[in-house]
């Protein structure tokens, strides 16, 4: 009876599984962020020292967390539809490029806290500016969002009768709609003014899009690491406390506005 009792106590605690999310990482001594660099001023590539470099505002978030745990920071580049499901794959250790928190992502990744609210704007040709009234003045109309992005939504659902056009890359679609290949973009308002300053064709309409509850971005960490995401929480308070995250911003906008890509 005694042998069997033991067997099942430890059958039963077998079961209970450990969060080892944070001690992991500081284990091998390096967090892993997955990024889309194509989010300027949040992530962008950028000639540092002659060498290319990932730089942003995210990068900078990601540089505090690491440093807060005690690790060395890594970025992982790749396509922004790729960056969620490299945290199942294990190629990351948590992902930060842009991310809004919508309910459908939530049931697949925990999210840290939000640490700026997006605000979405259409970009359109300065020539045909004044064709553009009204979210119904695209109906008809070719518009392009990033595949997988927020946008790519934000633009299905208000932009009623338009042709949505998702692609991969943020650089593309600027390019097509310089071409007339689309007619718009769809992007969150900090990019989109870095393209408008780099390209006197393009402009941003003044039409306002509805921003939703999930219209904020914060960092994705795999299911159930509590451990780790009360450590970046801590890390994102403290950042937004200070005014630091917004003085990230300003000063990667600026530095966009000049980079060499």
């Amino acid at each position: 009876i005694l042998v069997t009792s033991l067997l099942l106590l430890t059958a039963c605690g077998s079961q209970k599984t450990e969060d080892t999310s944070l001690s992991d990482i500081q284990d091998k001594g390096t967090i892993t962020f997955a990024t889309n660099p194509e989010f300027a001023p949040f992530e962008f590539k950028t000639l540092v020292d002659g060498k290319d470099t990932i730089v942003g505002a995210d990068v900078e978030i990601a540089k505090a967390i690491a440093k807060e745990i005690g690790v060395d920071v890594k970025f992982s580049s790749m396509s922004f539809n790729n960056v969620l499901s490299s945290l199942q794959s294990g190629k990351a250790d948590v992902a930060i490029s842009g991310i809004s928190a919508t309910e459908e992502r939530k049931k697949t990744y925990d999210f840290s806290e939000t640490y700026y609210e997006s605000i979405n704007v259409i970009i359109v040709r300065k020539s045909e500016l004044s064709k553009y009234t009204s979210t119904d003045s695209f109906s008809g109309l070719s518009v392009g969002t990033q595949k997988g992005t927020i946008q790519e939504e934000v633009a299905k659902d208000q932009l009623s009768g338009a042709n949505v056009v998702s692609l991969t890359q943020n650089g593309e679609m600027i390019n097509e709609l310089k071409n007339s290949q689309l007619d718009a973009v769809v992007l969150e308002k900090p990019i989109a003014e870095g393209y408008v300053a780099k390209n006197d064709d393009l402009v941003i309409a003044d039409i306002t899009l509805e921003s939703g509850d999930s219209d904020a971005y914060a960092i994705a960490i795999p299911k159930g690491s509590t451990a780790l995401k009360a450590e970046i929480d801590k890390v994102i308070t403290k950042l937004k406390e200070s005014g630091e995250i917004d003085k990230f911003v300003q000063e990667a906008q600026e530095l966009s506005a000049t980079a060499s890509n």
